[in-house]
């Protein structure tokens, strides 16, 4: 695998980034960026040029220069549904983009910035002569939709199911999963439970994602700070109850839900540590959560009438051996479970770089 790629994957408060040199990672780093420094800003959106020049300015104090950088690639952020794959940035994603059209989260700043980094790089080089030019993609957004259409009617016509999930760490693992036995994410069907900050439970049939919860829309499993699937009847008396607005409700759901609501905390690892020093409440939270990614785990087996390969438990959560275990042992009846923890987003996204360098990935357009 040959030449120099760049990683961008923007968070709350931080930019993480990668530099990858002949398919071998040189670095891997999180530029932090102080509450002091997002205030002066508006909103996320307008926080480009902060995080860009950081990006920058790292790249230069670690020897890297710029007109070197063969390619970027960026997360993908929250834009119109659209099929899993490789595409390349162009002006109707930004605006996309920019607009917020399918949300507004910091990710949204991954392509636009690297977008506005390839075009310097490209000018760079121009003004030495060299023709080579240097372009920003994305890897299977978050809003990657592939399910089968008769899984996204939901009770009510109203609330069509919709898919916001860890697509590129998933589809990632499945690929991972297939070369070890042997095989191509075609060839395999795979469930997939991502446990991060928010969990996500996916089936991977012949390459497509089929079905997945809403990560991000109060659907599917409790997280650290998720709340996942929830009583409807309730949510509905409170917010007609006008003792909350309806961004205190929506932070209830994503934000400040899951174990930060029960326990005040959104660390797995305080958890797991009190849950076996016999604290009950800590103890039950942790069985909750094991059951209810294991639900959906099973939920999803049952859309290919069982005929599932394998079933991966990766992201941050998955390092927890206690948890993997305890999910492990409900089903495991199912298919054989493998635990690749991690968030892996990196990787991933370099995996899909030097795939477009070597000409092995179809390059898709994006249409608003």
């Amino acid at each position: 695998m040959k030449g120099k790629i760049l990683i961008i994957n923007p968070g709350s408060t931080s930019t993480k980034i990668g530099f990858y040199e002949d398919g071998q990672q040189k670095f891997e780093t999180n530029l932090t960026h102080s509450a002091e420094e997002i205030a002066k800003y508006e909103s996320v959106m307008h926080q480009g040029g902060m995080r860009r020049d950081a990006i920058v300015n790292f790249l230069s104090e670690n020897g890297v220069e710029l007109e070197s950088i063969d390619l970027i690639m960026a997360r993908g952020g929250l834009i119109t549904p659209i099929q899993a794959g490789v595409y390349e940035v162009t002006q109707e994603m930004r605006e996309a983009l920019i607009e917020g059209r399918n949300g507004v989260h910091a990710c949204n700043l991954s392509a636009l910035i690297a977008d506005d980094m390839a075009a310097d790089i490209t000018r760079m080089r121009a003004e030495k002569g060299v023709e080579a030019v240097c372009k920003a993609y994305i890897a299977d957004a978050p809003t990657s939709d592939e399910m089968l259409p008769e899984l996204k009617i939901s009770g009510h016509p109203a609330f069509e199911r919709r898919p916001a999930f860890h697509t590129l760490n998933s589809r990632a693992m499945v690929r991972r999963y297939a070369r070890n036995v042997g095989k191509t994410n075609k060839d395999v069907t795979v469930i997939v439970a991502h446990m991060g900050g928010g969990s996500s439970v996916s089936i991977h049939r012949n390459g497509y994602v089929i079905d997945v919860n809403d990560a991000l829309g109060g659907d599917g499993p409790m997280s650290p700070e998720r709340a996942g699937s929830i009583p409807a009847f309730p949510l509905v008396e409170m917010c007609f109850s006008g003792q909350y607005s309806k961004a205190e409700i929506k932070k209830m759901l994503v934000g400040k839900g899951g174990a930060v609501a029960h326990l005040g905390t959104n660390d797995f690892r305080e958890i797991v540590a009190k849950a076996q020093a016999g604290e009950k409440a800590y103890a039950d939270f942790l069985q909750a959560f094991c059951v209810s990614v294991a639900k959906y785990i099973g939920a999803m087996a049952t859309v290919v009438c069982g005929k599932v390969d394998a079933i991966v438990l990766t992201g941050g959560i998955a390092y927890s051996e206690p948890i993997t275990s305890a999910i492990a042992e409900m089903v495991k009846f199912i298919a054989p479970v493998e635990v690749y923890a991690g968030e892996n987003e990196l990787e991933s996204l370099a995996e899909n770089g030097y795939g477009i360098l070597a000409g092995e990935f179809e390059i898709k357009r994006y249409q608003k």
